[in-house]
């Protein structure tokens, strides 16, 4: 069957970062938003009408749908890989917010329907495309740092009270995760993308400010199976705002520090034959996005298009997904063990 030039979408889940997957699909002349879904009737009804498309309260409804394309799943993490089965199964191409499912068994449930219907799965992991991760990563395919030695995900963040309290699978076990897996899993993944496949880790949470049920601070140390070093610092209790989002990768023959809002400004960039391009990369940075989402969902969701449309994998599968919800629940199990965990990682 033909693919049209321009692809239907629609979301379902009409909350805090929905707005992030419409604003991305209506600056794409290759998309067009045609339904929203939400349970809440006057919020997907608002959000219809502010993007001219049509409301469903039910996604099984939605889903229905015979002209609509892809579906963006922003409800919440816990409801993932559920609603992720059922749009396999009617047929639909997806994007998957992060986490991509709060198990592995239903992460690789929603894998395995995807494949057997034969539609796309891509994980919305956005700060990859940051021009800053995609530097870095250029410069480690070119072999630029030598050995990699050691790297550092850290989220330093506030999520007070206030924020638990707007929805009540907000912190939750079953529907949420704690900050390593709600606020920090976009870092992990950008620290597993750089360094490669995980041989061991061993890590603590603890919740210490906030009334929820999984933790508002944890750490972890990493091995990788190159021997390189990782570790993992998130915190939702940071006084009284939001400091920072970092990436650093050291090597032998390289450092780079990446910070600000969304891990969007190269703050340290040293190579042997780095002069030259150092100002140069200075100068043309992006500015601060106007929040931590940063800037990446307009380049996702063109790479969905155009995955469907070539009949390709997205640049982000889910088996790519899976991995730092992996090294979560390892950290998870270390918490109740006491003990390092080592890769693969089984439940």
């Amino acid at each position: 069957m033909a693919v049209p030039e321009k692809l239907r979408l629609a979301i379902i889940g009409c909350g805090r970062i929905a707005r992030k997957h419409a604003e991305a699909i209506t600056t794409l002349p290759e998309a067009e938003l045609t339904a929203v879904c939400d349970i809440v009737p006057e919020r997907a009804q608002a959000f219809a009408s502010q993007y001219k498309a049509q409301p469903y309260e039910k996604y099984e409804e939605l889903l229905q749908r015979q002209d609509i394309d892809i579906v963006t799943i922003a409800t919440p993490s816990g409801l993932h890989a559920e609603i992720g089965i059922a749009a396999a199964q009617a047929g639909k191409h997806m994007l998957v917010e992060k986490p991509m499912a709060m198990t592995l068994k239903s992460a690789d449930a929603l894998i395995a329907a995807c494949r057997q219907a034969r539609v796309k799965l891509g994980v919305i992991h956005q700060n990859r495309y940051n021009r800053s991760i995609q530097l870095l990563r250029g410069a480690l395919e070119q072999g630029r740092f030598g050995k990699l030695t050691h790297g550092q995900a850290t989220v330093r963040w506030n999520r007070d009270d206030e924020y638990y309290r707007q929805a009540p699978w907000r912190g939750t076990k079953s529907q949420d995760g704690g900050v390593l897996m709600n606020q920090s899993i976009h870092n992990i993944d950008l620290l597993q993308w750089m360094f490669g496949p995980v041989a061991s880790v061993f890590g603590y949470t603890e919740t210490h400010l906030r009334r929820i049920e999984m933790e508002d601070v944890g750490v972890a140390v990493l091995r990788f199976q190159s021997g390189a070093l990782g570790i993992i610092e998130a915190a939702s209790t940071i006084y009284p705002r939001n400091i920072e989002e970092t990436l650093n990768v050291f090597g032998e023959s390289g450092s780079v520090m990446i910070g600000g809002i969304a891990v969007n400004r190269i703050e340290t960039w040293e190579f042997p034959d780095a002069a030259a391009e150092k100002q140069r990369l200075f100068d043309s940075q992006e500015n601060d996005p106007p929040d931590v989402y940063g800037f990446g969902h307009r380049r996702l969701f063109l790479d969905m298009i155009q995955a469907v449309k070539e009949d390709r994998d997205p640049a982000i599968p889910g088996e790519e997904g899976r991995k730092a919800v992996e090294i979560i629940l390892a950290v998870y199990r270390c918490q109740e063990s006491k003990q390092p965990v080592g890769f693969p990682f089984t439940e």
